[in-house]
């Protein structure tokens, strides 16, 4: 089976203000708001919560990588510091991470006990209970989490755990728990999923010849390459246009033509109806969103718990979704040909003067056979253009 190759990691800028989201309500020093660390309290700093919490990472990622919930881990100390229990969420409708550690405890055992948990305990009735709720009446002393829970409807734990007199520690080393939850923590804080763009082309940047025919500008490194970032979103779509053209699976596929373990569900955006052999046989129910409003389909996409799109779809596709600004990074193969003529990657961004181009950043450059992958991202915020 194909291991997915991970292009090299740039931590985005969201990741790179994590800390600041954890202290807003917080001291600036232990993490602790005034009424939860009165004088004389004395409250561990982040410092000394850091193994418990890498635990807790490697614990969270036991749980379910597509899910409509997100990885979490937890593991309980006693009053001495030791380790009494640990727990992981293992998907939706499941119990949480802090519930299944909770459950292995005695009523004894679980009071004056600190929980490291990698996200807020939540605050909300679902197909589970409230955390928060189960934490206080359970009689802990500390709970301490690596990231604030970004959702209108699941945050707010923290702040009732301090209502309670239990002392909370935030924002403990961030950067590890996101490198699990980062497209659920983004997407939940955007109320979308996370959109890659992906096209191949030519140096002179067209996608096709003048006849139509791309099989293939790519080298079988990239088209590799391709199928491991297939498997690792949630789903991945394309225009009406390109299932009528193209007949294409959508699957997540080995060189040798092996499904890989994940596939990710095939999204079809457009208003006529298509019909695909290949697509049809796909391992995943296909979802076809009869619109062309990207906003409501990207809404839908998220309802359903999608939290990262892969976008494959031809260059109209593609150039829409730059165009409303609803990208978040950009995977470019660049093959050393030349093809001249009309078929090119991208079609009209809307930009009619220099001034309206559209700024990326680029992550990283990197080889792939006789091939180039750009890996970048929008310069401007997404939430300036698609407040436009």
């Amino acid at each position: 089976m194909l291991r997915a190759v991970m292009a090299p990691i740039v931590v985005p800028e969201f990741v790179l203000q994590v800390k600041n989201l954890h202290t807003k309500r917080t001291h600036p020093m232990t993490g602790t708001s005034p009424a939860s660390n009165p004088a004389g309290t004395a409250v561990g700093g982040a410092s000394a919560y850091a193994e418990m919490m890498h635990r807790a990472v490697e614990l969270s990622m036991n749980g379910p990588a597509h899910d409509a919930n997100p990885r979490v881990g937890c593991v309980v100390l006693d009053a001495h510091g030791a380790i009494i229990a640990e727990g992981w969420h293992r998907g939706s409708g499941t119990p949480h991470a802090e519930i299944d550690a909770l459950s292995q405890l005695s009523p004894e055992q679980a009071r004056g006990a600190t929980f490291v948990v990698t996200l807020e305990p939540c605050n909300h009735t679902g197909r589970t209970g409230p955390c928060a709720n189960a934490l206080i009446d359970a009689g802990v002393t500390r709970v301490v989490f690596g990231l604030t829970d970004p959702g209108d409807v699941e945050g707010g734990g923290g702040d009732k755990l301090r209502a309670a007199g239990i002392e909370v520690l935030g924002g403990v080393e961030p950067e590890a728990v996101m490198s699990v939850v980062s497209d659920w923590y983004r997407s939940a804080a955007l109320g979308r999923p996370v959109v890659t763009v992906k096209w191949a082309s030519s140096l002179d940047g067209r996608a096709a010849a003048n006849d139509g025919t791309s099989q293939w500008i790519s080298s079988p490194e990239s088209r590799e390459r391709v199928h491991a970032q297939r498997a690792e979103h949630d789903a991945i779509t394309v225009g009406t246009s390109t299932v009528l053209a193209d007949n294409p699976s959508l699957t997540a596929r080995t060189p040798n033509g092996d499904l890989l373990e994940h596939q990710p569900i095939p999204v079809v955006i457009g208003e006529r109806a298509v019909t695909g052999e290949r697509l049809e046989a796909h391992p995943r129910e296909v979802v076809h969103l009869r619109t062309r409003d990207l906003s409501l389909a990207l809404r839908d996409l998220h309802e359903r718990g999608i939290h990262s799109l892969y976008v494959e779809g031809g260059p109209t596709l593609a150039s829409a979704f730059i165009e409303a600004g609803f990208v978040d990074k950009l995977y470019v193969f660049i093959a050393p040909v030349l093809l001249g003529g009309a078929k090119l990657a991208l079609t009209d961004l809307g930009v009619t003067t220099l001034t309206d181009r559209i700024d990326v950043v680029v992550d990283s450059v990197e080889h792939l056979g006789s091939d180039l992958l750009i890996t970048a991202h929008p310069a401007r915020p997404n939430t300036e253009r698609e407040a436009r």
